[in-house]
């Protein structure tokens, strides 16, 4: 089989199982193995509702998955458009340097061109310099002047009580 044997699809029911294994991969990729809380209810729930609030892609090959990109509409007062923002790309181990991760990435800019969204973004942990060297060779530029903040769930029920 060749490098560019596969093929990206958009996530259907079904695929949430599928999904949540390759996100845990990704986590422990990412050095966070007990932090993933999902379950394939709520990547269903998020994915396939009437009112979706993410979307997905599968790369496989004969059927078998190897790597996903998972993203959602956010909006830019600045270019007056919605933009496409990647929450998560992850090719498994033994498939990474063949070109899938590029072909997921592309698919994606893809579909953000085909919307007319003014921008594409994501974030890429600091240590991870094999994706930060592969982001800056396709074009993308690092947003160093800006902070990444977040309230967690803990820290949303301490600011306003639980659910």
């Amino acid at each position: 089989m060749t490098a560019m044997d596969w093929t990206i699809r958009p996530a259907r029911p079904g695929d949430e199982h599928t999904l949540l294994e390759l996100v845990r991969e990704l986590a422990d990729y990412e050095r966070a193995p007990d932090q993933v809380d999902a379950t394939p209810q709520d990547l269903h729930r998020a994915l396939f509702a009437d009112s979706p609030t993410a979307e997905a892609v599968l790369a496989e090959r004969s059927g078998q998955a190897l790597g996903f990109a998972l993203f959602f509409t956010n909006y830019s007062t600045w270019t007056g458009r919605p933009g496409l923002y990647l929450e998560d790309l992850f090719v498994r181990e033994v498939e990474r340097g063949k070109g899938l991760g590029k072909a997921l990435l592309l698919h994606l800019a893809s579909i953000a061109h085909a919307r007319d969204y003014g921008r594409m973004e994501w974030s890429v942990l600091d240590w991870n310099q094999p994706a930060i060297d592969f982001y800056r060779a396709l074009g993308a530029k690092p947003m160093d002047e800006w902070t990444v903040f977040r309230l967690d769930r803990q820290a949303l029920e301490r600011l306003v009580g639980p659910a």
